[in-house]
């Protein structure tokens, strides 16, 4: 067994979506609170570790489905490269650590932390067969993801946030979906139960409801009395929806045009187009507010 393959069954490049955590910091303007900023790193360290836990629970499950995938065959558990019993004990590890380094911090945190394991497990074990219940896990997986950024550093979390979040979380799984169904098209190959739950046709409408809707929320939180009083030049909050607009249209036109949706993180890490709007969006946030 080796270390290249360990690391590889964690999945380090999905952390990105661990980054959620931060965003309280960043709204609630203490982004360079050095203190809070610390609270959070250390619950992102933690939360990764866990999150590596079930990523390998998930393939443990998946073996025999990720064998028949184009790039998934290639995970060390669907290879052979790391065998059953040496996953499950990185596993559990992998999860000891995460736990403990949590509850260094807050109860709370950690308690929201042991409901994201729960869930996944439920997930693994369940709900990833139950079309629309499947995708609606993954999102919720992400708002949990900024309650324990808001359980470290004790800041509001605004309804806002967590709709926001949740409905883009929502966007991406079902473009994940998509790229399921196109794959049984194309081969005749069955990725996953659930995908007889869905069609292209249900896939493509409900994804421009979430766009529209993540469009819309956003800007409505942007124009809220509530945030343009907080700060001197909060008025010109709306100037950033220019961002999240070509952002979204980018990530549709990746789904749609190119049918390339099946891994998020890969997407966010690689496309030069989305990295740039991130860039701008974060960039124009922090000149308007701080």
């Amino acid at each position: 067994m080796k270390l290249s393959h360990i690391i590889k069954l964690m999945r380090p490049h999905q952390y990105i979506k661990n980054s959620f955590i931060f965003i309280p910091l960043f709204f609630a303007l203490q982004i360079t609170n050095l203190e809070l900023l610390t609270y959070a790193s250390i619950a992102f360290v933690a939360f990764s570790l866990s999150a590596s836990a079930i990523y390998i629970l998930n393939d443990y499950f998946d073996i025999e489905e990720d064998r028949q995938h184009p790039k998934k065959k290639y995970r060390p558990l669907a290879s052979g490269d790391i065998n059953k019993k040496q996953a499950i004990i990185i596993m559990f590890f992998l999860l000891l650590i995460g736990i403990s380094i949590m509850s260094l911090l807050t109860v709370s945190a950690t308690l929201i932390l042991l409901t994201y394991v729960l869930m996944n497990i439920v997930y693994s074990l369940w709900l990833k067969h139950i079309a629309i219940l499947d995708v609606t896990t993954i999102a919720i997986g992400f708002v949990l993801r900024l309650f324990i950024g808001s359980a470290v550093t004790g800041i509001y979390l605004s309804m806002w946030i967590v709709i926001m979040t949740f409905l883009l979380a929502l966007f991406m799984a079902l473009a994940k979906r998509r790229d399921d169904i196109l794959i049984y098209m194309n081969t005749g190959t069955k990725m996953r139960k659930v995908i007889d739950g869905y069609n292209l046709k249900f896939i493509d409408g409900a994804m421009m409801i979430m766009a529209s809707v993540v469009i819309v929320s956003y800007t409505l939180y942007t124009t809220s009395k509530e945030v343009i009083s907080r700060v001197d030049s909060g008025e010109f909050l709306y100037l950033t929806t220019l961002f999240v607009i070509l952002g979204i249209m980018r990530y549709m036109q990746i789904t749609f045009v190119f049918e390339n949706s099946g891994s998020p993180s890969e997407i966010i890490l690689k496309d030069r187009f989305i990295q740039s709007t991130l860039v701008c969006w974060i960039l124009s946030f922090i000149w308007i507010l701080y």
